[in-house]
């Protein structure tokens, strides 16, 4: 017997017009649709619609994780400071944090990600290597203080995920973990009717080696892949690499300075010499837990200033002020050059490599520098790929030129290895009886985010358009008329019921057929049956609202072809 709800009791209240501040499709329509409330930036109340779709996703969840053997737990939201200060992400996540202090001055958070207490939890349960392996999951809310909460619940400050730990003794176990957890992904974005990627990433402030996300393609993405049209590659932006190919720089003259007056930037360098931007060197200075540190990328791309703090985690990079260059002789703003720079820690991207030759700074007023040799007129501390990837940018795979999309973050896995091991000494009995340290991986759905990527990804020109796992019903049944209309679909409603197909009525009086209608596309359940213009003759309309197909059956049929689907 499954549920019939009836919107004449239910509380749900469509809108015909687009909220104020909606950016995003998926907000528009969950807000418009009923299935969500705003109660401040980046807060919002779950309808009865929209719990029911909540819960469906949660259940697909529940059922895949259960499906490899992961255990569910529920851990407090509410959690003491001490853990999150001994594995220095009291300090890392700094402003996202919800900070909270009791009566008696003790200092919390609220739970951004669970890392820390489930290392605790198995180190108080686990003492043997025969215990383990072991994975555990939960279902809840999670909070990040995001300055800017936008697009609905898209980016909130409060949302629902997914998240779980494997623990293992050895790496060759952590390998098989993650292998169950990618498997496991991928069945439940298939299930939920997701159009996923699976692509390279980096691991941020979670830590750890491997890691891997699962973007949906859409517009509304804030997060920036790229993917090869020649093999399978595809990455996050933030994980793309470039090989460092060295070059044969002996036949490059001498280095040769050059008058330049009035050319501090790139463009004006470039307009003077009538040289394209790209044979110059861009010198990018920024601070890393205060030290000066100086950025090389060529003339012609940005310096991807998250991609950097990446590579520097858990160090803060910010750029320079004005302030910085005082009593710095070698630092002449706008006119340095890597050579001759006293005491400053010199990054450059693989495309400075050694043997290219490059226009830059002189570190003198108005004044540049030619010939100037990587490797032969400065050394590069350190190579990391930090420049803002383009369209058209070789594979690392292939060499192809690599494609841009956006897309929305729904799941990434992470080999953790034994960072936060270390951090709370959680070791068990090995095999020979001595402490074996335990090794972890950590993996995270966005519950509350898959809504919103559903949405994005399957709405159309007049409404929502659920896949029928999360559908927060089989049937939107209207009743287009007036009693007789209303008698025929709560009668092929209770029907339908009995035979567990969940169903959706709209039986609410003094309500238009064409609100009904326009409202049954809005809503978005798969299918809707019409009690209409052939009531009386006990044959009803069923529509599919995806392809638009419609067909009349009789109420026999109608509820056969429902139950068999």
């Amino acid at each position: 017997m499954a549920q019939v709800q009836r919107m004449s009791r239910l509380m749900v209240k469509t809108l015909r017009d687009d909220p104020a501040d909606a950016e995003t499709l998926s907000h528009k329509l969950l807000v418009r649709a009923g299935y969500v409330r705003r109660n401040s930036a980046g807060i919002w109340t779950w309808l009865p619609l929209g719990k029911k779709v909540l819960d469906n996703i949660s259940r697909v969840v529940r059922e895949e994780m259960d499906a490899i053997g992961a255990q569910e737990v529920l851990l407090p939201a509410l959690l003491p400071k001490e853990p999150y200060e001994a594995s220095a992400r009291w300090e890392e996540y700094g402003d996202l944090l919800f900070r909270l202090k009791d009566r008696k001055g003790g200092e919390y958070l609220l739970g951004p990600t669970h890392e820390e207490i489930f290392t605790l939890v198995v180190k108080d349960q686990v003492a043997s290597y025969k215990d383990l392996p072991v994975m555990l999951y939960q279902i809840q809310t999670k909070y990040r203080d995001e300055a800017r909460p936008r697009s609905g619940v898209l980016r909130g400050r409060e949302f629902q995920m997914k998240d779980s730990y494997s623990f293992d003794t050895t790496d060759e176990g952590l390998a098989e973990s993650y292998a169950l957890h990618r498997a496991a992904y991928q069945k439940i974005f298939a299930r939920l009717g997701l159009d996923y990627r699976i692509v390279s990433a980096v691991s941020g402030a979670m830590g750890g080696s491997a890691s891997e996300e699962f973007l949906a393609p859409a517009a509304a993405g804030e997060d920036t892949f790229v993917d090869c049209p020649s093999c399978d590659y595809a990455a996050n932006t933030e994980a793309v690499t470039f090989a460092l190919k060295p070059v044969d720089g002996s036949g490059v003259g001498p280095v040769e300075e050059l008058d330049t007056p009035d050319t501090p930037t790139i463009e004006t360098l470039a307009e003077h010499l009538g040289v394209p931007a790209s044979a110059t060197l861009k010198n990018l200075l920024v601070k890393v837990d205060g030290e000066i540190v100086a950025v090389g990328v060529p003339g012609n791309r940005e310096v991807d200033l998250g991609k950097l703090g990446e590579h520097l985690a858990p160090a803060v990079v910010e750029l320079v002020t004005a302030e910085d260059f005082e009593g710095r002789g070698d630092l002449v703003r706008g006119y340095v050059g890597p050579q001759g720079l006293e005491k400053v820690r010199y990054i450059a991207d693989p495309r400075v490599a050694p043997g290219t030759a490059w226009i830059t700074g002189a570190n003198k007023v108005n004044t540049h520098a030619k010939n100037v040799v990587a490797g032969r007129d400065f050394e590069v501390d350190d190579y990391l790929d930090v420049v803002v990837v383009e369209e058209g940018d070789p594979c690392p795979k292939c060499g192809t030129g690599l494609k841009l999309d956006r897309a929305i973050e729904i799941g990434h896995i992470f080999q953790l290895g034994r960072k936060y091991a270390d951090t709370f000494q959680l070791d068990v009995l090995g095999q020979q009886g001595k402490p074996v340290r335990v090794t972890m991986g950590s993996y995270g759905i966005g519950v509350s985010r898959a809504v919103a990527a559903l949405a994005e990804q399957s709405a159309d020109e007049q409404g929502l358009c659920w896949p029928k796992e999360i559908a927060p019903a089989d049937v939107h049944v209207v009743a287009a008329g007036k009693a007789l209309q209303t008698e025929l679909a709560l009668d092929v409603s209770e029907k339908l019921g009995a035979v567990g197909v969940r169903v959706l009525v709209d039986d609410r009086a003094g309500v238009s057929p064409g609100v009904k209608f326009t409202d049954a596309e809005l809503i978005g359940v798969p299918k809707i049956l019409v009690a209409g213009r052939r009531s009386a003759e006990g044959v009803l309309e069923l529509k599919d609202r995806r392809t638009g197909e419609r067909e009349e059956l009789t109420v026999d049929e109608a509820i056969a072809r429902l139950a068999a689907e």
